[in-house]
């Protein structure tokens, strides 16, 4: 009975156990870790070729970014150049408009000048031509009596031309 209590020592029961694991271990073995270590690896397959397609798709999204910041940094500089044209030709016409907004009113003005200079001249003979009449209207009056106006004649341009000489300094002051 000794051999009994010591429940360290293999009895038929220990020998019967054991047969059974052994043939569940090899049953498990055989029929039950082939499918599933198909499965894993299958499944282990699926998750390295998604992984795989995610790597290259953000590849991919990395590359699209690049080239829509690129085509976006070409669209800036031609929206400058475009800007820059625009402020370019804006300036050109600026500078055309005001030169010959320059030339028009020097034209004004010498046409005014010149329409002043007639006028005044104009003036000039019509006032030196009735400044002689006045002269011997205003000479026959004070001397009381008749002034030949044909014998004096040479005075009389005399006169006339120092006056349009005197109002000509005066007028071009």
């Amino acid at each position: 009975m000794i051999a009994e209590s010591i429940f360290l020592l293999p009895n038929g029961t220990f020998v019967v156990e054991l047969v059974v694991v052994a043939v569940i271990l090899y049953l498990v073995t055989k029929y039950i870790l082939p499918p599933l270590n198909k499965a894993m690896e299958s499944r282990q397959e699926k998750i390295r070729t998604s992984l795989e397609a995610a790597d290259a798709a953000r590849a991919e999204a990395a590359a699209a970014d690049d080239e829509r910041a690129a085509v976006l940094a070409d669209a800036r500089d031609r929206a400058r150049e475009i800007v820059a044209t625009a402020q370019a030709t804006a300036d050109q016409v600026k500078a055309e408009s005001a030169g010959r907004g320059q030339v028009e009113y020097e034209r004004i003005v010498a046409m005014a000048q010149e329409e002043v200079a007639t006028a005044r001249q104009r003036a000039i003979d019509e006032a030196s031509a009735r400044i002689g009449e006045v002269v011997f209207e205003l000479v026959t009056k004070i001397v009381g009596r008749e002034v030949d106006q044909a014998a004096h004649q040479d005075l009389v341009r005399e006169a006339v031309a120092a006056l349009n000489d005197q109002a000509q300094r005066g007028v071009g002051r």
